[in-house]
């Protein structure tokens, strides 16, 4: 087996299960799970029709670079989304969604014969990224987020000699779990960095066609076009139509930026067996291609956490995030105390803080808070949310 293997950290809700193993839900309560970020309003029915009418592509093995129909369409959303002009035949690449390219790039810009080849990623994060690391054979270290910024990466935390054998950066805007979005500034500085050390930035994006105010999150493309980084060296974004289109299960996203390393991410993705099914990718064009079911989209969350917050705030320590469809709360008690008794006594899940990081300095950022992930319908995060002051006034 591969040594690596042991290197890995069992997944954030398989340690939820082992810590809730014992605890008996509340029968009287219907179950509600805040726990796994899983997108769960309808599924557009103009996508499950495409889907459905090309399903004689079955028939057909796939390209791994996709149709130039689809890469088009990706290229055609940037352009309208992010006011940036790529090129779809050498700066666009389509992927089974943002979880596997984000694991496949690693493996494909890290060196591991280099002295300490060295990931970069936010604390707490996405575990997709110390996973890819890894197994890349990599080692990791971790820049926590700032409280006193909205739960923003504090980058000031990763020294300079760290920086010098950084292969590969990790961002998340909006991030997982925190909602944060980055800032130009933000930006500008770890293009500075990036430059100095040649490392390569993998700009996570699947959260970013839900923002909660009226300015779209700026893009890591977008950024680089700003500051005059027309070519976007050494950057990758990754969007995803898993939380825009509420289509989780077709694995349907786009990797975009840098000609010169998504040249290389093509020829090891040809090797590894990325290619999209026909069927998914002309689904895929009819979701880019429409934007109406993104802005309903929106308005649902939207009108969640107009919902939920009054209910919480009264109670806990918890803010609006800047974009995505988290909320970040403080708890009263140990973070997986707080879900125990939730689920023992509420019968409601959520996703204690400390499984979403890693222990710096013997401390732990997301100890003490919980992920809530509002994914169910209004009514019932409405319910979940006094479910959860109930418990935090018992306490």
């Amino acid at each position: 087996m591969n040594p690596l293997l042991n290197r890995l950290q069992p997944y954030p809700f398989e340690k939820l299960r082992a810590l809730m193993a014992g605890v008996r839900p509340n029968p009287d309560l219907p179950p509600i799970s805040l726990g796994i970020g899983e997108p769960r309003h309808p599924t557009p029915e103009f996508i499950r029709r495409a889907l459905v009418e090309h399903l004689d592509g079955l028939a057909h093995y796939p390209s791994t670079a996709g149709s130039a129909a689809l890469r088009q369409a990706c290229a055609a959303w940037i352009g309208r989304r992010h006011r940036v002009t790529v090129d779809p035949g050498t700066q666009v690449l389509p992927v089974n969604g943002s979880r596997e390219a984000l694991f496949a790039l690693a493996q494909v810009v890290i060196d591991p014969g280099r002295p300490l080849a060295t990931v970069v990623s936010p604390n707490p994060f996405y575990q997709i990224y110390e996973g890819a690391a890894l197994l890349a054979g990599a080692h990791c270290h971790f820049a926590p987020v700032d409280a006193a910024r909205n739960f923003a990466v504090d980058w000031s935390f990763v020294p300079d000699a760290v920086w010098q054998r950084t292969q590969l950066l990790y961002v998340c805007s909006p991030g997982n779990p925190t909602g944060a979005v980055m800032t130009l500034d933000e930006w500008e500085r770890l293009f500075e960095l990036s430059d100095r050390h040649g490392f390569v930035i993998a700009s996570d994006e699947c959260y970013g066609e839900i923002w909660l105010g009226d300015t779209p999150p700026l893009g890591g493309l977008e950024a680089a076009s700003i500051l005059g980084r027309h070519d976007f060296r050494r950057l990758v974004m990754f969007s995803s139509l898993s939380k825009r289109s509420n289509v989780p299960g077709m694995r349907s996203g786009f990797v975009a930026g840098d000609a010169e390393v998504l040249k290389a991410f093509l020829l090891y993705r040809t090797y590894h067996g990325g290619a999209m099914g026909p069927a998914v990718q002309e689904a895929s064009i009819a979701a880019w291609n429409d934007e109406s079911h993104v802005a309903g989209n929106r308005a649902l969350y939207r009108e969640k956490f107009d919902r939920v917050l009054p209910i919480l705030q009264p109670v806990i320590k918890v803010a609006r995030p800047d974009a995505g469809f988290y909320l970040w709360a403080e708890t009263p008690i140990d973070d997986v105390e707080f879900a125990r008794s939730l689920l023992e006594t509420y019968n409601c899940t959520v996703l204690p803080g400390s499984l979403l990081a890693r222990a710096q300095d013997g401390h732990n950022p997301g100890a003490g808070r919980v992920r809530l992930a509002l994914v169910a319908g209004v009514d019932e995060c409405v319910e979940a949310a006094g479910r959860i002051a109930a418990l935090v006034r018992s306490l």
